[in-house]
């Protein structure tokens, strides 16, 4: 498959492996709400952010929307979009990475850009993500009025999507709810009791033997498929919709053969990929509801409308999904996630984190009214919890920092060992759990009390009696083990040092 080429890639290539594991630290005085939320506002930068999760939610988020920098060459008020080529392609792969192996196997990806990195963004998440994992690309109207100043006005933006499990997304994917012009399409002009239909084609493209045959109007006049198409489904299948009543001849019984829809029956419709700004928003929109929230002076310029972001977790996404933007902004992704009853995780760097997207979300968890409120009916409820970016869990030597938690150190000896995240809900105890028929232990900060030795790192027959059991390999990390190899082999058990066997 092709790949990009640009400056200093082999580096870039490395920059999410060799970023360092680091806490996450909770700030109470700017959570909000429900203490115990699974909802999670990080402020940090979103590489570290993104490598910090790994440990609890690899594998674990159904839907990442991201609206990075556009790389337009122009300055904005609140971002530096004026990132040199190579320079956009750097920050976005390591990022790109990090986002992959958060996704859940039934998960998708949805990405903001323009024209100026659009190629070259699809290239990128293409290598990345997997060419067959590519869905579509969605085109957004931006704009509802050309530009004048322009030589061509652009009108749109685009919003590109990849599914882990494209089959999956397919069957599981949502419709969307119908608008009410396209509920007015649908008439009853019969007064069939069944309520307002639209007549469909009876006719589909090709050439089936089974599905080429004649029918008889009312009128009598009888007719067959016009040329290169044939019927929508065989003979037996159209008596079936002639008995249900479902086939409709036009007014005098003489028109080409159409098949009743109701209203009733539609669940929704399939989402396609243009998306008017009449159904989406567009950019004024979003700008109107950002000065709404922030006042006019502190408005962001480019804020993506709620009903954008709406149209995207009501496709990707069921309550209680887990949403993640690593490019939070104003915070807009968040709230649209909280007024829809899904869980969120939103990455926010420098001052931005608690001067937009803490107060906007603490509005929205008061019952805001701006943006989709309304036609979702949000009046409130729910909470945050706020984190910053601690220090890493290894020093620059590969030791453990000092006043490393047990809980941190689990989650990241889970991961380095099985690839899958460890819930901070975990109880805490040295057995961390069976994975692919083996058990993991880790002996570290005293988790065996009083049967410990030299604070409970070291494994001992004492202390190996102790350990909850499990019957099949097992894997067992402490500082140091007083057994020697050949009993080790003889109990099946694979001995590893902290910090030196860990992977960082």
């Amino acid at each position: 498959m092709p790949q990009l080429s640009w400056y200093k890639r082999e580096e870039d290539l490395t920059r999410a492996p060799l970023a360092p594991y680091r806490l996450l630290q909770p700030v109470f005085s700017q959570s909000y709400g429900e203490p115990d939320s699974p909802n999670m506002l990080i402020e940090g930068e979103n590489l570290d952010a993104l490598k910090a999760l790994l440990p609890y939610y690899a594998g674990q988020i159904k839907c990442i929307y991201i609206d990075p920098p556009y790389n337009t060459r122009s300055a904005f008020e609140h971002y530096d979009d004026n990132l040199e080529h190579s320079q956009w392609l750097s920050m976005m792969y390591p990022r790109l990475r990090l986002l992959k192996d958060l996704l859940s196997d039934d998960g998708s990806f949805w990405v903001s850009i323009d024209e100026d990195e659009y190629a070259y963004l699809k290239v990128l998440c293409d290598e990345i993500f997997g060419r067959s994992r590519f869905i579509t690309t969605n085109v957004w109207q931006k704009r509802y009025a050309p530009d004048s100043r322009t030589a061509i006005s652009d009108a749109h933006e685009y919003v590109l999507c990849y599914a882990m499990n494209p089959r999956k997304f397919k069957e599981e994917r949502n419709l969307l709810p119908l608008t009410d012009a396209q509920k007015k399409q649908f008439k009853n002009p019969d007064k069939d009791p069944r309520g307002a239909w639209k007549a469909r084609d009876f006719t589909a493209p090709g050439y089936r033997p089974n599905q080429m045959y004649e029918i008889t109007l009312p009128s009598g006049r009888v007719v067959t498929p016009p040329g290169g198409r044939c019927w929508r489904v065989t003979k037996e299948g159209f008596e079936k919709f002639t008995a249900d009543e479902k086939m409709y001849y036009g007014p005098k019984g003489d028109g080409a053969p159409a098949v009743k829809r109701f209203l009733s029956e539609m669940p929704g419709m399939v989402p396609w990929t243009w998306w008017a700004h009449t159904d989406v928003g567009h950019s004024q929109e979003g700008k109107k509801e950002s000065q709404s929230l922030f006042g006019g002076d502190n408005a962001f310029s480019t804020p993506k409308p709620e009903r954008l972001i709406q149209r995207i977790i009501q496709i990707a996404t069921n309550p209680g999904d887990l949403v993640l933007d690593s490019f939070l902004g104003s915070g807009t992704t968040a709230a649209v996630a909280h007024k829809m009853g899904r869980n969120w995780i939103g990455i926010e760097m420098g001052e931005h984190a608690r001067t937009y997207c803490q107060p906007r979300l603490k509005a929205v968890v008061d019952g805001e009214k701006d943006g989709i409120s309304s036609s979702v009916g949000w009046s409130g409820g729910g909470g945050f919890r706020f984190f910053k970016l601690g220090l890493p869990i290894f020093d620059e030597y590969g030791h453990i920092h000092e006043g490393i938690s047990f809980e941190h150190l689990a989650a990241h000896v889970w991961f380095s060992e099985t690839g899958t995240a460890r819930s901070s809900c975990v109880l805490k105890d040295s057995f961390l759990g069976p994975h692919n028929g083996i058990g993991y232990y880790l002996l570290y900060n005293g988790i065996l009390g009083d049967e410990s030795q030299g604070g409970g790192n070291v494994l001992t027959r004492r202390v190996l009696r102790s350990l909850p059991k499990f019957d099949g390999p097992r894997v067992i990390y402490g500082e140091a083990s007083g057994l020697t190899q050949e009993q080790l082999d003889e109990l099946e058990i694979t001995f590893k040092q902290t910090p030196y066997d860990i992977k960082a």
